[in-house]
C-alpha cells in the first residue's frame, strides 16, 4: 500500500492495556507452553499494530511538524507511550518467568528472554511521570531545531539547507553560514541549555529510582547491550585516540594543502576541494533514477527492495518548510514496509541518504518475515553496521550520480568516514562524564566538552566563533539530547563498515554475500556474535583500530585525485 493510502486512528490506549492485561493473565495461568506460545503470538499482533498508528502519526508529525493534528498524536503518544510500556513490561515479566522456560527458550531462543530480562531492569511503573516528561522535553527539542527559519542568500532557510552554503568554495559564504547558523544558536542558547539541564536531572532521577547509581548503567540497558559494557567503550575509544586521531590530523593537513589555506579552521571542515565537493547532477527524480539503476545491478535483493520503496511512496527526502531537520529509517509493521525520512539540500548527502538509509531499509526489508518480532530489529550498532556498509557497497556506482567528480567523492566519502570517529567517540565520552556528574551547571558541561574535543580534535579552530567555540558544539547533536548513549554505535559500526570496504577491495562478490548474511540474521545474535559469524573482528578488539587505520590510510593513498 501507498504511504498516503495508510489510514491512521488514534488507538484506544486503554482498550490496549485491557488487551495486553487479558494476555498476561493467559500467560500466568497457562497449562502448556504452547499456550503461552500462542498468547505471544497475539501479542505480536496486537504490538504491531499499535505500531503501525505510532509510526505513522510519527512520520506524518516529522514531515510537517506545523500541522496540528499530527503535533497533538505526538504529544499523545508522548503522554501515553510509557503507559504501554508498563503493560508490556507485565507481559514480559509473566513470559520470561513462565515455568515453561526452557520448552519456550527451544522454540523461541534463549536470546529473546536474556534481551527481555535486561530490559525489565529498565522499566517501573514508579518512573511513568519521568518518562513522560523526558518524551516533552526531547520533543521540545526537536521542534525548536526544526523552527529555524535563516534568513541567507535572499530565502529562508531550515539548517539543513544552509549546510549547502556551509561548503560553498567561497570562503566568505561559508563563513556568513556558519555565522548564520550561530546566530541562531546563540538566540536559543538558554533553551537549549535549560532543556538539557531538565533530561540530565530526570534522567538521573530515573535511573535513582531503579536503584542504579547513576544513568550510565541505565542508559546502556535502554540501549539493549547485551554483550558489552563502558569499560569496553572506553577500551576502543583509547584505541581510537591512539590510531584514529592522528590519521584524521593527518587527512585534515593534507586538506589544508588542498585548499591553500594557512590555517584550517571549522568553517572549511566541510570542504575538501577548493573548487567545491562534488555534488550530485541532476533532479531529485533523475537521483532516484539512478538510484535504481544503482540497485537493480548491485543484487536481486536490492533490485526488488527499492522498487518496493518507489512503488510505495516510501521516501520523503525533499527540504521544505516545517519539515525536522535530519533523517532516519523506520518500519510500518502492519505493512511490512520501510519508510526513509530525510532532507536533500543539494550536497553529496544526498547521496548518503540513498546509500545509508536504504541500508537500513534494506535490512528491514530482509527482516520483513522474520515471525518473532523480537528478533526483527537488532541493537543500534548492529543496524548502523546495515547502512554504513551500504555506503561502502554502493561505491561502483558513484559515477551515476557525481560523473567526472566519482573519485573525488569516493576520497571524500573514505577521509569523512576517517574523521567522524574521533568526533563520535568525543560526543560518548563527553556524556558518560554528564551523567557520571550530574550536578554539572551549564557553563561546565561546555567547559567540559571543549576539554574533551581538544583531545580528539587537537587541530580544531573555532575562530572567535561565541558558541560553537565556547563549547556549545554538541548542542546541534540530536541524539544527546534525544538518544543517550547512541553516538558511539555510528563509530563501532563505521569501524565494522570499514571492515567490510577492506574485504571488497580483495573479492567484492565475497564480501557482498557476508554482508547479506550479516543483515538478514537481524536481532537474533548479540553484535559481536553477529561479527564473529560473519567473519569480522569486534571493534573493541586490541588492534582492530590499529589494523583498520593502516589499511584505510594505504586505500586513501590510492585513490586518483587531482583537486
Amino acid at each position: 500500500m501507498k504511504f498516503s493510502e495508510m489510514l491512521y486512528k488514534r488507538p484506544d490506549i486503554n482498550a490496549y492495556i485491557n488487551e495486553i492485561k487479558k494476555l498476561t493473565e493467559r500467560v500466568k495461568n497457562a497449562k502448556s507452553y504452547e499456550e503461552q506460545l500462542s498468547a505471544h503470538k497475539e501479542f505480536t499482533v496486537l504490538m504491531d499494530k499499535l505500531d503501525t498508528m505510532s509510526t505513522i502519526a510519527h512520520i506524518r508529525n516529522t514531515m510537517n511538524t506545523e500541522d496540528d493534528f499530527y503535533d497533538r498524536e505526538k504529544d499523545f503518544f508522548d503522554e501515553n507511550g510509557p503507559l504501554i510500556e508498563n503493560s508490556t513490561a507485565e507481559f514480559y515479566r509473566a513470559f520470561v518467568s513462565s515455568r515453561y522456560r526452557k520448552e519456550l527458550e527451544k522454540k523461541l531462543g534463549k536470546l529473546l528472554f536474556e534481551n527481555v530480562e535486561l530490559m525489565l531492569k529498565a522499566i517501573d511503573p514508579a518512573i511513568i511521570p519521568e518518562l513522560q516528561e523526558e518524551n516533552k522535553l526531547v520533543s521540545e527539542y526537536i521542534k525548536l531545531i526544526a523552527s529555524a527559519q535563516l534568513d541567507f542568500d535572499g530565502k529562508k532557510l531550515n539548517l539543513s539547507q544552509l549546510r549547502l552554503y556551509m561548503e560553498s568554495p567561497d570562503r566568505n559564504i561559508r563563513k556568513e553560514a556558519y555565522k548564520k547558523r550561530t546566530e541562531f544558536f546563540e538566540e536559543n542558547k538558554a533553551k537549549l541549555d535549560e532543556i538539557y539541564d531538565k533530561l540530565v536531572k530526570v534522567r538521573t532521577k530515573m535511573a535513582k529510582k531503579l536503584g542504579f547509581k547513576n544513568f550510565v548503567e541505565l542508559g546502556y540497558i535502554r540501549m539493549g547491550r547485551n554483550c558489552y559494557g563502558p569499560k569496553e567503550v572506553a577500551a576502543f575509544r583509547e584505541q581510537v585516540k591512539k590510531y584514529m586521531v592522528p590519521l584524521s590530523v593527518k587527512l585534515n593537513e593534507k586538506q589544508r594543502e588542498r585548499l591553500g589555506l594557512k590555517k584550517l579552521t571549522f568553517i572549511d571542515n566541510l570542504l575538501y576541494f577548493k573548487d567545491g565537493n562534488p555534488k550530485p547532477e541532476g533532479t531529485p527524480e533523475e537521483i532516484f533514477k539512478a538510484g535504481k539503476k544503482m540497485y537493480d545491478e548491485l543484487s536481486v535483493e536490492t533490485s526488488e527492495f527499492f522498487r518496493f520503496m518507489l512503488d510505495n511512496e516510501l521516501f520523503d527526502c525533499l527540504s521544505r518548510k516545517g519539515k525536522a531537520a535530519g533523517g532516519y529509517m523506520t518500519y510500518i509493521p502492519d505493512y511490512k514496509a520501510p519508510f526513509i525520512f530525510a532532507n536533500f539540500n543539494g550536497t553529496s548527502g544526498d547521496i548518503d541518504v540513498l546509500t545509508h538509509e536504504a541500508g537500513h531499509a534494506f535490512n528491514g526489508y530482509l527482516a520483513k518475515d522474520i515471525e518473532i518480532r523480537e528478533y526483527r530489529t537488532a541493537t543500534m550498532e548492529t543496524c548502523e553496521v546495515h547502512s554504513m556498509s551500504m555506503e561502502f557497497f554502493t561505491m561502483p556506482w558513484m559515477n551515476l550520480f557525481f560523473k567526472e567528480r566519482a573519485e573525488e567523492y569516493k576520497y571524500m566519502h573514505l577521509a569523512s568516514a576517517i574523521n567522524f570517529i574521533p568526533y563520535g567517540c568525543a560526543v560518548d565520552e563527553f556524556q558518560h562524564e554528564v551523567y557520571m556528574n550530574p550536578e554539572m551547571t551549564p557553563d561546565e558541561r561546555k567547559a567540559l566538552w571543549k576539554r574533551i574535543e581538544n583531545i580528539y580534535q587537537p587541530d580544531l579552530d573555532y575562530e572567535d566563533d561565541p558558541f560553537f567555540g565556547n563549547g556549545g558544539r554538541w548542542q546541534a547533536q540530536t541524539h544527546i539530547y534525544s538518544s543517550p548513549f547512541y553516538y558511539i554505535d555510528y563509530c563501532l559500526a563505521q569501524t565494522c563498515a570499514l571492515q567490510f570496504r577492506n574485504l571488497m577491495v580483495d573479492d567484492y562478490k565475497a564480501a557482498w554475500e557476508k554482508y547479506l548474511g550479516f543483515s538478514r540474521k537481524a536481532g537474533t545474535m548479540t553484535f559481536t556474535e553477529l561479527l564473529k559469524t560473519s567473519g569480522l573482528r569486534s571493534p573493541m578488539d586490541e588492534g582492530c583500530v590499529r589494523d583498520i587505520c593502516k589499511e584505510c590510510e594505504e586505500a586513501i593513498e590510492e585513490i586518483k585525485i587531482t583537486g
